[in-house]
């Protein structure tokens, strides 16, 4: 295999861009929450987490995807190089980044600690989800647990000293939550007892840290169905007995053997086969599910950081292979003794590189801005600001998942074939990427679930109150635009498209509210498409407004901000016309597949 060339995976000048000219993040600083910070501190955060990326991080790719976990006598070994890696990640700081100073986080924005995780997730996906995946499971502790619960378990996962998991899906129910069979009963000395499966835990089990703590669904004693009656454990691999951690009867059943994501094993796990697996309550009983929704909804981000990452790598190595490899001259050059052009110099390598800035750009800026509401509705001074911020978020947060995740994939594909012959081979990273990406599209619900959550709850709740705020939104990033001089009908046209999807939602969310909901969700996925590039080209105007800005104080970098407009002309151009064809199929509830019966294929 090849060594990997120097690859810069995210550019860091686009990453200054969206801080401090698109979403103008020193603004946070004003924020109590933020008052000790300033630009500076956030870029020390990021400094670190891009140099750590590119000279330590990205060098162990290969080998981790090259040589996958074992398993070995009931015990999954992973590769040694985590063992060095794990810790260096953790002196980093991101496990507690943006946590407060009482559980020894450094309380900065999630704005910048999501730039600095692309950064790490660029480099080595599969090493840097151990981390993300302990930052979930120990703020959910932080936020849920009790005193005792979060000496025994949150502290020793923000030290860096164990990991976490989210233990939600077992082998009869997927998706299907409301199908948990794993029961949980109460002992005499406050614990509960487990006995149940699960399955495709990452990071399930490990040999790099003392301990694994699985944040576990279960259904308690007495209720049989639904989702009301699921409660939420902390159940660790190990149990403490003294000073001693002893085995806690969590037991590895198998590996799944992944296409993607080989750095971190997937896994089944059965809890209590020996009748002596302990959990700790989190939270209020029954209440398992709504807890774990903050997991869930932080690892969605995760995840959409993931497909933005994984298709930003790609895209950087297709552009400089591109400039390099040459193949062929220029259409009509009939003279085969001149040199040959880099491919760059032919139209449809630019074609395909374009679509990919658009896609990797497009998607980083809706994962900033998402990232910055977050920021917002958390820790913003006054009611309103904090509440239509929230809103904001859930309207975005299956959009920011599954709009990397899909049009990721795509990105992904194109650098395959930027790449040629090459690109289909493994001496070659981007068909590695590619398999990574493909596993962002499933990770925490599906495509198809991100659709029905954005249709069916996000869009319509509250009288569409989010929907409402979007539209604001819009409006005032339509005023930057037409203020700087961007192309007048770029705003015009995302102001009406905003207008028709809104009348979309009013007319389905009646068939909804008439008892027609197989109707109003029939193209769910369709609605999520549109709204994906609704918004996507709501951050391209925006970086269109500041480009142009740019533009105007003449300070050099004439080359970067003419790409962002011409890649904002792209997505105007190319994307946003495709919006009407995906409203008439959701108005008119087009049957084809709907009608489909199962004998028919």
């Amino acid at each position: 295999m090849t060594a990997p060339r120097p690859n810069p995976l995210l550019s860091d000048r686009d990453v200054d861009f969206q801080l401090d000219e698109v979403v103008r993040v020193a603004a946070l600083c004003e924020l109590p929450a933020f008052a000790e910070h300033s630009r500076e501190t956030f870029g020390l955060l990021l400094d670190s987490a891009r140099r750590f990326a590119r000279e330590v991080l990205y060098p162990t790719y290969r080998t981790l995807d090259a040589e996958p976990p074992t398993f070995e006598n009931g015990r999954v070994r992973v590769h040694p190089l985590m063992r060095e890696l794990y810790p260096r990640l953790v002196e980093l700081g991101m496990l507690t980044a943006t946590r407060p100073p009482e559980v020894g986080g450094q309380q900065l924005p999630l704005t910048v600690h999501a730039l600095a995780s692309a950064y790490l997730m660029a480099a080595n996906l599969s090493a840097y989800a151990y981390l993300g995946l302990t930052h979930g499971a120990a703020h959910l502790l932080e936020a849920f647990g009790t005193a005792e619960v979060k000496a025994a378990f949150m502290e020793p996962l923000y030290r860096g000293e164990w990991t976490g998991t989210m233990a939600l899906t077992e082998p009869q129910a997927g998706s299907s939550l409301a199908d948990v069979r794993t029961r949980a009963t109460l002992a005499a000395d406050g614990t509960w007892r487990l006995q149940g499966s699960k399955i495709f835990i990452s990071g399930g089990d490990q040999d790099f840290s003392e301990n694994i703590v699985h944040l576990t669904l279960a259904r308690t004693e007495g209720v049989e169905s639904g989702t009301r009656g699921i409660s939420l454990f902390a159940v660790p691999a190990r149990r403490r007995e003294g000073d001693a951690l002893v085995d806690n009867d969590v037991r590895v059943a198998g590996v799944i053997h992944k296409i993607g994501w080989k750095g971190i094993p997937s896994l089944v796990l059965n809890y209590g086969e020996s009748g002596d697996c302990r959990g700790w309550m989190v939270g209020q009983p029954g209440r398992g599910l709504a807890c774990m929704f903050q997991m869930m909804n932080e690892a969605r981000i995760m995840v959409g950081l993931n497909g933005v990452a994984t298709a930003s790598v790609a895209y950087h190595e297709a552009v400089a292979y591109a400039r390099e490899r040459p193949q062929g001259r220029p259409v009509g050059a009939k003279d085969a003794t001149r040199p040959q052009h880099p491919i760059i110099e032919h139209a449809d390598v630019r074609r395909m590189l374009l679509r990919q800035k658009a896609i990797v750009e497009g998607g980083l800026s809706l994962l900033v801005t998402a990232a910055y509401q977050a920021d917002l509705a958390m820790h913003a001074q006054d009611e309103d600001t904090r509440r239509g911020a929230g809103l904001l978020v859930d309207l975005l947060t299956p959009v920011a998942k599954s709009f990397p995740a899909e049009r990721g994939f795509e990105a992904n594909a194109l650098a395959v074939q930027v790449h040629g012959g090459y690109g289909y081979s493994s001496e070659y990273l981007p068909e590695a990427w590619l398999r990574d990406q493909k596993l962002n599209s499933i990770h925490e619900g599906t495509t198809g679930i991100q659709g029905l959550d954005l249709l069916g709850r996000k869009v319509v709740a509250g009288g569409g109150a989010a929907l409402a705020t979007f539209a604001d939104a819009v409006g005032r990033t339509v005023a930057r635009a037409r203020k700087a001089g961007v192309e007048a009908t770029w705003g015009e046209a995302l102001e009406r498209t905003t207008g028709e999807v809104a009348e979309l939602v009013a007319e389905l969310g009646a068939r909804g509210a008439a008892g027609e909901v197989e109707l109003m969700l029939r193209h769910s996925a369709d609605f999520l498409d549109l709204f994906s590039v609704l918004a996507v080209a709501w951050r391209w105007l925006e970086q269109a407004a500041a480009a142009k800005e740019g533009l105007a104080r003449g300070q050099g970098d004439a080359d970067f901000y003419e790409g962002k407009l011409a890649t904002a002309q792209y997505w105007f151009a190319v994307e946003l016309p495709r919006i009407p064809l995906l409203i008439h199929l959701c108005r008119t509830g087009e049957d084809s597949y709907a009608r489909m019966r199962p004998e028919w294929f």
